[in-house]
């Protein structure tokens, strides 16, 4: 059974996927999830993963916050890796979304490319990591920051020994 936050998670996406017209079809072909998986997501009978819902975030066309309903102390977890919504910022402008990222060590966590000129940035508050975009990549440790387009295939290494903890900020243009 799923928990009150997947229900509400299923509830958000189905009303922003009737919102933009598309049906349930449409929606899982365009998120490479099956029909099933999303039927089972909106009716709450299924808790989403975050690779779930990353993947529907980019064809709804909406920043992960939204899916959560903008609620601070959201979480979102998949194995070795957690995120925790802190807060929202929203103006006529942009979306910034603050996220406390827990990664274990060895772990790498991919995420498909967001919306056009949506740009990531990365504070390192313990341990070390490796983001690689495009074909680029950067190395983070304890205290630095980095930041990159985010509107192509990226991922991150927790690398080391240490689990990484850092401050993950997502801005998407309106």
């Amino acid at each position: 059974m799923a928990s009150q936050p997947g229900i509400a998670v299923g509830a958000r996406v189905r009303a922003l996927r009737a919102e933009r017209g598309l049906s349930l079809s449409a929606l899982a072909s365009a998120a490479g999830i099956g029909k099933g998986s999303l039927s089972e997501l909106e009716t709450g009978r299924r808790n989403p993963t975050l690779d779930t819902l990353y993947a529907l975030a980019g064809p709804l066309g909406v920043p992960l916050a939204s899916l959560v309903d903008f609620r601070d102390g959201a979480v979102v977890a998949d194995e070795g890796f957690e995120t925790v919504l802190l807060h929202t910022e929203r103006t006529a402008a942009t979306t910034s979304e603050v996220w406390l990222l827990r990664v274990r060590a060895g772990v790498t966590r991919s995420s498909p490319a967001h919306s056009a000129g949506v740009v990531e940035q990365l504070v390192v508050l313990a341990g070390a990591c490796r983001v690689e975009y495009g074909d680029q990549e950067i190395d983070l440790g304890t205290g630095s920051h980095g930041a990159w387009p985010a509107d192509v295939p990226h991922r991150y290494t927790a690398t080391g020994d240490t689990d990484l903890r850092a401050i993950n900020v997502i801005v998407t243009p309106a």
